[in-house]
């Protein structure tokens, strides 16, 4: 630091491994300034689950008030915390930890939650069934939000027994109805009134011409590239659709409100923020 700069209030920044890419310090940075935090800070490290032990030890106390983490961090991170919250036990996965005034550390989920508010602001509250598409750590994720507003069963569509297995365990321990069924398949769950789309980026693509007239809800985790051929099929047939970055910026509300106090976070601000970075990125490109 050089002469003359004025030391941050508190840290914060979020850590992945690759991390170069990742849209949380634009949203976090335009929350801050909403909020007139003019001496907090956010930044990036990449960290993977050999060096998060020595990240985290080394961390100066009383200057950090929070991480985000990303893959492949939310699990690794659990033993190394003092304590983690039951929405984050559920699916053994945390994307936030807060530094206490004591020094303790504190892991929470704010995925689950992102989720249902991102649905909630479409307008979609409750559903008698849904479909997932895929079965990695999001659709673990999915099906804990799917267990506060689906009423009936979740079908998921999967390429392998092993991960069908998964997703059934998944289901037993989120007490949620699931039946799986084969990828293959897989454009059967466009019939369910909302579909979770939890796949890599062009995973879904051959399926955009599967879409029916006036389809429910998709909900597609991707925010880069937006929209997916999926999203956009949808979109054209009259079909909602709530995009990745929706998750990604009611994600991070929570996140700010639990690290900085203040609620609540200014969700335009930081939506604005986001989709400004991303129009950026598309120009570039």
């Amino acid at each position: 630091m050089t002469a003359g700069q004025r030391r941050p209030e508190r840290r914060a920044a979020v850590l992945g491994s690759p991390i170069a890419h990742s849209l949380s310090p634009v949203l976090h940075r335009a929350a801050y300034q909403a909020l007139g935090l003019d001496g907090w800070s956010y930044d990036r490290f990449e960290i993977d689950e050999d060096t998060l032990p020595g990240f985290l030890g080394d961390l100066p106390e009383g200057d950090w008030a929070g991480l985000s983490l990303t893959m492949p961090l939310k699990r690794a991170v659990i033993p190394l915390l003092d304590e983690i919250s039951e929405t984050a036990a559920s699916v053994e996965a945390v994307n936030t930890v807060v530094f206490t005034d004591d020094g303790r550390r504190t892991g929470d989920n704010t995925d689950i939650p992102g989720m249902l508010a991102a649905l909630r602001e479409r307008g979609v509250e409750k559903v008698d069934r849904a479909a997932v598409l895929g079965a990695g750590a999001t659709a673990s994720s999915a099906l804990a939000a799917l267990s506060r507003i689906c009423t009936g069963p979740v079908t998921a569509y999967v390429r392998s027994e092993a991960r069908a297995a998964e997703m059934r365990q998944w289901g037993e321990r989120l007490a949620v109805e699931v039946a799986t069924a084969d990828w293959a398949d897989a454009a059967f769950a466009f019939s369910a009134p909302l579909v979770v789309a939890t796949t890599p980026a062009g995973t879904t693509d051959a399926l955009a011409a599967s879409v029916p007239d006036l389809p429910g809800t998709l909900f597609d985790v991707l925010y880069e590239p937006w929209p997916t051929r999926l999203a956009a099929a949808w979109a054209d047939r009259g079909g909602a659709v709530v995009g990745g970055l929706d998750l990604l910026v009611h994600q991070a509300v929570l996140q700010v409100e639990r690290m900085t106090g203040h609620t609540p976070a200014p969700l335009e601000a930081m939506r604005q923020a986001g989709e400004r970075a991303l129009r950026g990125r598309t120009a570039e490109g």
